[in-house]
């Protein structure tokens, strides 16, 4: 007999952590018109709330990019998909001059970050196992590097 309120219970308490699921991933407001000021010819909009951030995927102008706001909607940075051939020279003779040169890049983004700062994104690979990601300024300098999976 006790055996038969198992399947109540779990059922139960699955439509409740649903519902908990629901309330946390509501887009914040300021955020999305923060995002509505700043890309206002936005395509495709994918919103996305992970507590701390949200992120939002989008088309412009034939571009795929990725847009970062606090939940207070203070915009953090934007992603836009590049490519290695793209790249301003000073930051391929930047790449081929640090230690990194002669990885594999995987994959390159330019940053857009407050304060109308740019920076290049590549993702570099070692036997693929170790992947880096470094940011270049776009005077070729090595700002930092940071541990990926």
């Amino acid at each position: 007999m006790k055996f038969t309120h198992l399947p109540v219970i779990f059922i139960a308490l699955t439509l409740l952590s649903l519902n908990v699921n629901a309330q946390v991933t509501t887009i914040p407001e300021q955020a999305k018109e923060s995002f509505f000021k700043q890309y206002p010819d936005a395509k495709n909009v994918k919103w996305e709330n992970n507590v701390v951030n949200v992120n939002v995927r989008f088309e412009q102008d034939s571009s795929i990019m990725n847009a970062e706001y606090s939940n207070k909607g203070i915009w953090k940075n934007t992603l836009k998909d590049w490519s290695y051939d793209k790249l301003p020279e000073d930051v391929k003779e930047g790449y081929n001059k640090s230690k990194f040169t002669g990885r594999e890049v995987t994959d390159v983004k330019m940053l857009y970050l407050p304060g109308y700062v740019i920076q290049y994104r590549l993702k570099v690979e070692k036997s693929g196992l170790e992947k880096k990601y470094l940011f270049f300024s776009t005077e070729g300098r090595l700002m930092r590097s940071s541990v990926t999976l």
